[in-house]
């Protein structure tokens, strides 16, 4: 028989609250999504939205090599708070993270640098406003939000207890986490 800390659980019941430790033991096709320990069921990217994504990170990861910081692609566990109530955990389409300390098997425990986020229209207001709001409330130091229907990229720069907020619709956006780099718009929308 099978130790019970070792059995997967089912579907997550919506009515109740779950920790990381939950999460882990779900056991289904659906990735989720813990925000004060609700779940949130993530549906599949369109095919613009990961072609976004690649081209995106293929110019962090260009950036990145050879270099302290690291960028990952989602599915990437990203536990906001799992030093205190680790019932925070969101799955970023695209992270930066320059702290090491900060990495395990699972993912990152803490903040990212950088969080990447393109929205789709099943998650824009949990995107622009739910995870805004957790980013903000945890430190995330530059939050980038990608809009493939305006082909626009707002940009969230921390600052004290608030965002400064940029928006950026051609040519480039400096990656202000990251000295000397800027994305190139014009190939992420291709």
């Amino acid at each position: 028989m099978e130790n019970e800390s070792e059995v997967k659980e089912a579907v997550p019941d919506y009515k109740k609250r779950y920790t990381y430790a939950d999460y882990v033991k779900w056991d289904d096709d659906t990735r989720y999504e813990l925000i004060d320990g609700v779940p949130y069921a993530m549906s599949a990217p369109s095919r613009r939205h990961q072609k976004i994504l690649g081209r995106l990170f293929l110019q962090l990861r260009n950036f990145l090599k050879g270099k302290t910081c690291e960028v990952y692609l989602s599915p990437f566990d990203v536990r906001l708070n799992a030093d205190t109530y680790d019932d925070t955990v969101v799955q970023p389409d695209i992270v930066v993270i320059c702290d090491a300390e900060k990495l395990d098997d699972a993912g990152c425990k803490g903040s990212p640098d950088m969080a990447i986020e393109i929205l789709s229209p099943s998650t824009t207001n949990h995107d622009r406003i739910t995870k805004f709001n957790k980013y903000l409330q945890y430190g995330v130091r530059e939050y980038w939000i990608i809009d493939p229907e305006t082909e626009s990229l707002t940009v969230h720069l921390i600052r004290g207890e608030d965002y400064i907020t940029r928006v950026y619709i051609e040519d480039s956006a400096p990656v202000h986490i990251l000295d000397g780099f800027a994305i190139d718009l014009n190939d992420v929308f291709e």
